[in-house]
């Protein structure tokens, strides 16, 4: 019995020594393909991927901003930043300095989208986002620039990119629609092409059944619809009262 105890021991002893050497050699297998970022802030593109891939890490220049303090064609900042911990193979993101800014920012609003594209990318600038907006009361007519950013001739500006805000000329008015129900068709007409607003179908409804006849009374004679008047009382309309309805949209009405 006391040798059975002495074996279940021993073969818990080497049991422990494997798993602390398991992960121990793992241990040293995760560290050891780990590195620290290096600092490449400062160094051309090529010297910087070359001090990457020397670690083991990959290194890509993103985008490019002007600095006054960073000397152009070198890496003006980096992600992740140096001394962080990373595994090889991983990929360094970079931003590369075009140094003090030498170019005036041009007036490009007023013209076309094509032509500010051309006029900006003249003067070595790229051009950035493009946002198409429709105004109720505009000046610009369509495919015109209304806005840029940076502005005309600023200075201190840090991309090389200049953002515009595009034209797409003007909304028609829009109207809420009233209730007509009620009125008499002739008005309600001169009241929508006072709004712009055009007529469309009139049709003439017949009026509703009479109330329920007693057994001596003869049974009602359905009268049939008369042709649509200016004196015809509108009893129904399309859009309904409270929806939205632009100008030069068709009004639909139901008369009696």
């Amino acid at each position: 019995m006391r040798q059975f105890f002495r074996m279940l021991l021993l073969a818990l002893v080497l049991l422990t020594v494997a798993l602390i050497s398991a992960l121990t050699a793992m241990r040293f297998a995760i560290h050891g393909s780990e590195v620290t970022v290096p600092g490449l802030v400062g160094l051309s593109p090529f010297e910087a991927e070359r001090a990457a891939a020397a670690l083991g890490l990959q290194m890509a220049v993103e985008r490019q901003f002007f600095s006054p303090d960073i000397p152009e064609g070198k890496i003006m900042s980096q992600v992740p930043p140096p001394g962080t911990k990373v595994r090889r193979g991983w990929s360094i993101r970079a931003a590369q300095s075009l140094g003090v800014q030498r170019v005036t920012i041009p007036d490009v609003t007023g013209g076309s989208e094509r032509v500010a594209e051309l006029n900006i990318r003249r003067r070595g600038l790229s051009l950035g986002s493009v946002a198409h907006i429709k105004l109720s009361e505009s000046n610009f007519s369509e495919d015109k620039v209304i806005s840029q950013s940076p502005p005309t001739n600023a200075s201190r500006v840090l991309a090389p990119k200049i953002d515009l805000l595009v034209s797409d000329g003007s909304e028609p008015p829009a109207y809420v629609m009233p209730s007509l129900i009620g009125q008499p068709l002739g008005s309600a007409t001169l009241a929508l092409e006072d709004a712009g607003i055009k007529l469309g179908k009139v049709v003439a409804v017949p009026p509703p059944p009479p109330a329920a006849a007693g057994p001596q009374d003869a049974p009602p004679v359905p009268s049939s619809s008369s042709e649509p008047s200016a004196a015809s009382m509108i009893v129904s309309q399309t859009p309904q009262p409270g929806q939205k309805l632009a100008a030069g949209g068709v009004v639909n009405f139901e008369v009696r």
